[in-house]
């Protein structure tokens, strides 16, 4: 993973390098730090159909950077109004809230473009750009917002499958066009990392909502306890947390028996899923 965020950082630098100003900065700002999960899983899926790293490393830039024109809308005062993000201020706090919205737009923008510069064909090309456009739209990222936003204010709590659904969009759908990429470029079946990336994606998304119980907002970077204090629905408070754990557990289990196609090949992406499910960050 240190070495898929190095390949990330020098392609959004290169991408980044001759852009001057605020929003520049700010863009520059939101793409530090992380994990580099969703990065990782493009150059691991490209390298399992023998796409090298330098040829998959613009659509891995891609998914990073959606996702953090996701976090910095998502941070806003309008949406979650968070001040703490990866240790340091928000992208409105360290700037202002105008920037901020117009850094997320330029990220999302970019996102598209490195998108298409993927070394692969023109055929793959166009299918990583609008299986992108589905997973960050209103089918997936923003349409998983949108109804986390309206549960806030529902009369009646989401139900676990509600719940799975909206997870599903809102974190998940990054996360499997991450997984599929690779896949995509080659031209090859999806279908088997499309299937690791959902499970992988709740597994991940129930590890957020046992972190926001138990972690410590030092370690994480960000605060914590926000969804009981907000009367949110999700995985721990609908199952407890010996439930989710056991949950998460499952879904591990499913994503590694989707990468059974691949055999030992895919073992790294087998630790991915169970990294996702047991991290402590």
């Amino acid at each position: 993973m240190a070495r898929a965020r190095a390949l990330v950082r020098d392609r959004l630098d290169e991408a980044l390098v001759a852009e001057a100003g605020p929003v520049a900065e700010a863009m520059r700002y939101a793409t530090e730090g992380g994990k580099g999960l969703r990065g990782f899983l493009v150059l691991e899926g490209a390298r399992l159909h023998g796409i090298e790293g330098a040829r998959a490393a613009p659509a891995a830039a891609a998914v990073e950077a959606m996702h953090a024109y996701s976090l910095v809308h998502d941070d806003l005062p309008c949406m979650d109004d968070d001040d703490l993000r990866r240790g340091r201020p928000t992208v409105h706090r360290a700037w202002d809230e105008a920037t901020a919205v117009l850094a997320g737009d330029a990220l999302q923008a970019l996102a598209f473009g490195l998108a298409c510069e993927t070394g692969c064909p023109a055929e793959a090309r166009l299918a990583l750009a609008s299986t992108l456009a589905r997973a960050a739209g209103i089918g997936g990222m923003v349409g998983g917002q949108a109804a986390d936003i309206a549960a806030e204010t529902a009369s009646v709590p989401l139900a676990l499958d509600a719940v799975t659904r909206l997870q599903g969009m809102k974190t998940g759908a990054l996360l499997t066009w991450a997984a599929a990429a690779g896949a995509r470029m080659a031209g090859a079946d999806d279908a088997a990392l499309a299937r690791y990336g959902d499970a992988l994606g709740l597994a991940f998304q129930i590890a957020d909502d046992i972190l926001d119980v138990e972690g410590d907002a030092g370690s994480l970077g960000k605060a914590v306890g926000k969804d009981a204090g907000a009367g949110k629905a999700t995985f721990v408070s609908l199952l407890g947390l010996d439930a989710a754990r056991a949950r998460a557990t499952s879904l591990v289990g499913e994503a590694c028996a989707a990468l059974d196609p691949y055999g030992a090949a895919a073992d790294t992406l087998r630790e991915a899923a169970r990294f996702a499910a047991s991290r402590r960050t």
